[in-house]
């Protein structure tokens, strides 16, 4: 059996593997199959259609029974966001003792959390559980809540897990019950490629994107306009968001473009249907693209995640963190798609947004001791004998 480590040396373990978006989820999930490999832990690899990237599902104790209602569930994402910008002041995927705090790709956005939650795992002695502790690691979240996607929609062992989720997403130990969705578009018009110096021999594929651009900045204008339901909840953007976000067309200053590309970021509300929104966007674009040869598709799409207030899992956290009212983020997280698995998803743990996806992210290390002393006292709660 591994030897156990303390919860910053399996950190530092964690933060050496490069597991960005674009590399096999193999290396990292090979280390904690080895690491967690302990009498009564049961492990399933759920794999990616292409098999290059991998789930990682963990129990431990009974089953959940038929209700799913005993237990813990503790998730998390395996894959970082890269680290390539020029920023850095030390090595990315190296962890690294800054005064009060931890820095490296993935301290705060979550291997922190990923290594609190597998030590309480691994430390666990199976005959105190009265019921169950289980890991949802799941892959590519970063590239749109993928992995959770998949999972949700081709893993048959939903019965084996408890429904009473904590998503450990940075939220400087704050439970949030709610968060914005990320719906996802591509809008692709075709030209005829031409000399520009005959340009009557082709047609532009730029100019009539540029139309679409323009009449999608009045969307966005409307939106921001626009209150829908649970929009109190989000004081800061208190609308859908809509993002023109990248802008891709042309080969060459000579040559007429035969081709444009346009990727379009919408965060949706709770109690909002991206079909909707998909089609006021198709609606408002084939106006001017009327008479051209032009597709819009969805490419992704990462579900808004609503939590009752009463819900007992977020008023007994919420009592623990002795906190008031509720909380949302404005970011998607695995919660939209668990929650449509029957999970009931709570969003809390060690870090913040504010520093994920930058250079020298980092981590409190105040926040990420706190963040165990929580887990131990959740464990004792909900899975321990005498809890």
């Amino acid at each position: 059996m591994p030897t156990l480590l303390d919860d910053a040396q399996l950190l530092d373990r964690l933060i050496a593997f490069d597991s960005v978006s674009r590399n096999s989820t193999g290396p990292i999930i090979g280390f904690l199959c080895d690491y967690l490999d302990r009498p009564g832990v049961t492990v399933w690899r759920h794999p990616s259609p292409d098999g290059e990237k991998a789930n990682l599902v963990v129990r431990v104790g009974p089953e959940p029974g038929p209700d799913r209602e005993r237990g813990l569930t503790l998730c998390g994402h395996l894959d970082v966001v890269p680290a390539d910008e020029p920023g850095w002041t030390s090595d990315p995927f190296r962890l690294t003792r800054r005064g009060d705090r931890f820095v490296g790709r993935g301290t705060a956005d979550m291997k922190g959390f990923l290594a609190l939650a597998a030590n309480r795992l691994a430390g666990l002695d199976p005959d105190r559980l009265r019921a169950p502790l289980a890991l949802v690691f799941t892959y590519d979240e970063e590239l749109g809540t993928l992995g959770a996607r998949h999972f949700v929609e081709t893993w048959d062992g939903m019965a084996r897990l408890p429904r009473r989720t904590l998503v450990g997403e940075p939220t400087s130990l704050r439970a949030v019950r709610m968060h914005k969705g990320h719906l996802k578009l591509r809008l692709a018009v075709r030209g005829v490629g031409a000399h520009t110096g005959y340009p009557h021999l082709g047609h532009s594929a730029v100019e009539p994107a540029a139309r679409a651009i323009v009449a999608l900045a009045g969307l966005r204008e409307t939106l921001e306009r626009e209150r829908p339901f649970h929009a109190e909840q989000f004081p800061e953007v208190p609308y859908v968001a809509l993002t023109v976000a990248q802008v891709s067309g042309g080969t060459a200053i000579n040559v007429v473009p035969e081709a444009c590309e346009v990727l379009i970021g919408v965060r949706v509300l709770p109690g909002m249907a991206g079909d909707d929104l998909t089609e006021r966007i198709a609606e408002t674009v084939a106006p001017v693209l009327a008479g051209e040869d032009y597709t819009l598709e969805v490419t992704g799409d990462s579900p808004p995640f609503l939590l009752d207030d009463a819900h007992p899992f977020h008023r007994e956290l919420a009592d623990t963190l002795r906190q008031t009212g509720s909380h949302s983020v404005s970011f998607a997280t695995d919660a939209g798609w668990l929650q449509a698995a029957g999970f009931d998803c709570v969003i809390m743990g060690p870090g913040t947004i504010e520093v994920a996806h930058k250079p020298d992210e980092s981590l409190p290390v105040d926040e990420f001791v706190r963040a165990g002393h929580l887990l131990d006292d959740l464990l004792a709660r909900y899975c321990l004998e005498g809890g």
